[in-house]
C-alpha cells in the first residue's frame, strides 16, 4: 500500500520506539522544539517496554502516518514471527523471549489497537520520500549499517525518490548513494550505537540531520519492571548500554 502527498518543507520521522512512552513523550517535547510540518512514524512501535497501549494511544492521537515493522506484524499477523523464527540463525532463547514479549503486548493491547494496527501500510511515500520499516520486500530483513553502497542503491533506488528511509537496525546513519541519499533513523528505544539517547530524524528542505534526545533511562526500566514486562531485566541491559543483549 502506498499513499502519495505534496511534501512539506520540514519532515520528522520516528522510529521504533518499542513501547517506551518516557522516550517517546521526550521526543514529543524534542518536536516542539524542531517544529517539523510533519511528523511520520517507522512502525516498531510496540514490543519491549512498559505501556503497549499508551504508545499506541499517544501516537493515534497526535496522528503521525506511518508504516508497520516487524515487531507491530508480529503482533497484528503472530504467523510472521514464527515464519522469521524459522529461518533466524539467532539462538531459541531469543525467540522464546520474543515470543514472551509478543504475547504480554497482545494482551495489553486489546484486539481493537491490533486491529489498528493491521492498518498500517508496509510503504509511505511522501516525494521526496519513500519510508519503509526496513526493505521494501519485507520489515523483517534490512541492510545493516556498514552496508555497501551497491546494496543500499539496490534496495531503495527502486522507490524513485530523492531519499529512502528506515528504521529496523537501531543504528542511525546518512549516506548519499549516487543521486539518493539513504537515512536510517535510529530508534527512539533500544539504540544499538552505543549512545543511550533516543534517536530521530529531521529533513530540513531535503536536508536530512539525525536528532538525539536525553530522557529518563532509569524511569522507564524502573516502569517496566514494575508493568509485568517479561525479560525486563534484558531490556534493561540494552537500555543502559545501548548494544544488543541476548535475554
Amino acid at each position: 500500500m502506498r499513499r502519495r502527498g505534496s511534501a512539506p518543507m520540514r519532515i520528522a520521522i520516528v522510529s521504533d520506539i518499542h513501547d517506551n512512552l518516557t522516550a517517546l513523550e521526550a521526543v514529543v517535547a524534542d518536536l516542539r522544539q524542531t517544529s517539523p510540518d510533519l511528523v511520520l512514524h517507522g512502525g516498531d512501535l510496540v514490543s519491549g517496554g512498559s505501556s503497549p497501549a499508551e504508545v499506541v494511544d499517544r501516537v493515534r492521537d497526535l496522528a503521525w502516518p506511518g508504516v508497520f515493522g516487524n515487531t507491530d506484524e508480529s503482533i497484528a499477523r503472530p504467523e510472521t514471527l514464527e515464519e522469521f523464527a524459522k529461518r533466524s540463525p539467532a539462538p531459541p532463547s531469543l525467540w522464546n523471549a520474543v515470543r514472551d514479549l509478543t504475547a504480554f503486548v497482545r494482551d495489553a493491547l486489546g484486539e481493537e489497537r491490533i486491529t489498528w494496527l493491521r492498518t498500517l501500510p508496509s510503504v509511505l511515500i511522501n516525494p521526496p520520500i519513500a519510508l519503509v520499516h526496513a526493505s521494501p520486500a519485507t520489515a523483517w530483513r534490512s541492510p545493516t549499517a556498514n552496508a555497501t553502497d551497491e546494496e543500499l542503491e539496490s534496495t531503495y533506488s527502486q522507490f524513485g525518490q530523492a531519499i529512502a528511509i528506515y528504521g529496523h537496525i537501531h543504528r542511525p546513519f546518512v549516506r548519499t548513494v549516487g543521486e539518493l541519499t539513504v537515512l536510517n533513523t535510529g530508534s527512539v528505544s533500544q539504540s544499538f550505537d552505543g549512545d543511550t539517547r533516543a534517536s530521530y530524524a529531521l529533513i530540513d528542505n531535503g536536508a536530512p540531520t539525525i536528532r538525539r534526545v536525553e530522557y529518563d533511562i532509569e524511569q522507564e526500566i524502573n516502569a517496566a519492571m514494575g508493568s509485568g514486562l517479561p525479560h525486563a531485566d534484558w531490556i534493561a541491559r540494552t537500555l543502559r548500554t545501548a548494544r544488543p543483549q541476548l535475554p
